[in-house]
Formats: C-alpha cells, structure tokens, sequence
C-alpha cells in the first residue's frame, strides 16, 4: 500500500489560507472562484481531508482526483461532492495553455445544524465513497446550477440577518435535489461499486449510531466493526490511518459527536439523557469527549444555537 501523508483542513478559514484566497465573508459557508485559487506545492504529494462538505465545479483543472480509491478525470468540466473526513488526492498536471474556470462552494456542517437538512444532507447518495462517477452537465444543467450557486453567493455576501441561514439552506436543498435528478439521468444504468473497507465502515457507522436502541447497545468498539469487516482490529487502524489520518476509534468518535451535536441542537433533551442516549454509562464520560473533540462543553454549544 503506498504510504502518502494526510493533510486535514479543519475550517473553511484555513482552507483559504492554504489557497492563498481572501479571508472567508463568513466563517461557515464559502463559494470560492476556482480561477483564483493557487494550488500547495504539495497537491499531489499528499492526501487531503477536509472537516467540511466541498461541492464544485471545475473545467480546465488538467487532472485526476483519486476519492474512494477511485479516479475522477478532470479532463472535462465535472461536477463532484465531497463530506467531511472522507479522504482524496489530486493529480495535478500543468498546461499554461488551459484555463481554469468553475467554482467551490464549501459548508461547514455546524451552519446547518438546527435544520432538517443537518441530517438528510447524508441521504444524498452522490455524497458517499459508493459513487465513484462524477456529474457531467449539460449546458441547460449547469446554467441550472450556476444560478443556484449565484443565489447562494449572493445571500450571504450581503448582511446576514435571523431569515440568511433558512435561504442559503432551502438553496442548497434545491442545489442538491437537481443534482440528484441530474445524476438519475446520467447513471441510470450504473452500478454502485462496493469495493472498499471505508465504505463499508461508513454504512456500519452510520447504522449503528441511527439505532434507536443505543442506550442498550452501548458504545460500539474497534472490535466490533473489525469483527464485522473480517479484518483484525490493527489492521484496519492502519489502513484507516494510512487513508484518512485518523485512527478507527477516532472515526467513530467524530460520528459520536456529529450525533451528539444533532441531539443537542435539535431536542430537549438534557445533555444526561442526550449520554445515555448515546450509550455512555457515565454522563461525565461524554461530557469529557464533547469538550476534547469541540473545544465546548454540550450545554456551551446549545447555547451557540440559541
């Protein structure tokens, strides 16, 4: 397996940074012109993962993105999605002669927690290692889409008031319901490739902590997604690590609290309830792994919401 570091980006802040754009309008949510982003000297050395969603489209990039373990070949104008902690690489090639045009558009997942699309936003299967083709247009389609895009830009780019997060959301929720009809018409025929253990990771991941029954399961282990996988334990640690530099237990930890934040930020429940919910015998424990992973303590980040 070849061994390639993994770069994380954690705020859409610092995505900006590293490519040498203006500090974002708002700190959340960014539409990015791909013709002003300068690309690391490192872009293709290493892989990247993001803690945010990336939705693009790009034309003139004159590369391959590797996502999934999969290629997506940037030859033609395409149009892919990207969530939070999934790991890709980018083959660059240079061609002077080729102009890039396109756009980004980057979400933090906390800028839509309290909505109803924090939690089908991962319903949209183009957002899953599974799909390994991206998203050709038309030119009906992509003007279709670029209007979007502007709309989205344009909201938040004059002065956000209590109604701004409620448009940008109900835009983007249109945004991916055409691409969703749009994906319907070009793979109609296609079949879901199921080749890899991190999507499989990701589908028992997701299963788990969408039981209801969690209070009596309890905490999932390392063990226990290796068991399922027919891998050992240390096995799989290294290949997540190698793929996305974070360990299983790191893994499962971030979707503990993705699940977390929803409960918090969408209930009443209190933040014992909330513990027990999740499997946490001790309500102190998940306090103590809330307040490592986001630097708040769970009624803190409620309050953020209120």
């Amino acid at each position: 397996m070849e061994q390639r570091k993994t770069k994380r980006i954690k705020t859409i802040t610092e995505f900006h940074r590293s490519r040498g754009l203006p500090h974002p309008e708002h700190p959340l949510i960014s539409v990015v012109d791909y013709k002003a982003v300068q690309r690391p000297a490192d872009i293709g050395d290493v892989n990247w993962v993001f803690d945010f969603y990336q939705i693009a489209l790009k034309r003139g990039m004159n590369g391959k993105l590797k996502y999934g373990q999969q290629e997506y070949d940037f030859d033609e104008g395409i149009m892919f999605f990207i969530s939070p902690n999934q790991v890709f690489r980018i083959e660059a090639t240079s061609n002077p002669a080729t102009k890039q045009s396109g756009w980004m558009l980057l979400i933090h997942p906390d800028f839509l927690w309290k909505t109803a699309l924090a939690k089908t936003i991962k319903q949209y299967e183009f957002f899953g290692y599974s799909v390994n083709e991206a998203l050709f247009l038309s030119q009906k389609e992509e003007k279709t889409i670029n209007g979007i895009i502007a709309n989205i830009r344009q909201e938040y780019h004059t002065n956000m008031d209590k109604f701004s997060q409620n448009i940008i959301v109900s835009h983007l929720e249109t945004l991916l319901n055409y691409s969703e009809r749009f994906y319907e018409r070009q793979f109609i025929t296609r079949k879901i490739t199921s080749h890899i253990v991190l999507n499989r990771l990701e589908e028992l991941l997701n299963d788990y902590f969408n039981d209801e029954d969690l209070i009596s399961k309890g905490l999932p282990t390392v063990q226990l997604f290796a068991n399922e996988l027919n891998v050992s334990p240390n096995y799989l640690s290294r290949l997540l690590k190698t793929l996305t530099g974070q360990s299983t237990q790191q893994l499962i930890h971030d979707k503990l609290i993705d699940k977390a934040k929803e409960r918090l930020s969408t209930t009443e429940l209190s933040v014992s309830e909330i513990a027990y919910e999740l499997g946490f015998e001790h309500p102190q424990s998940f306090t103590k792994l809330f307040k490592s992973k986001t630097n708040l303590s769970p009624l803190e980040f409620r309050a953020s919401f209120n």
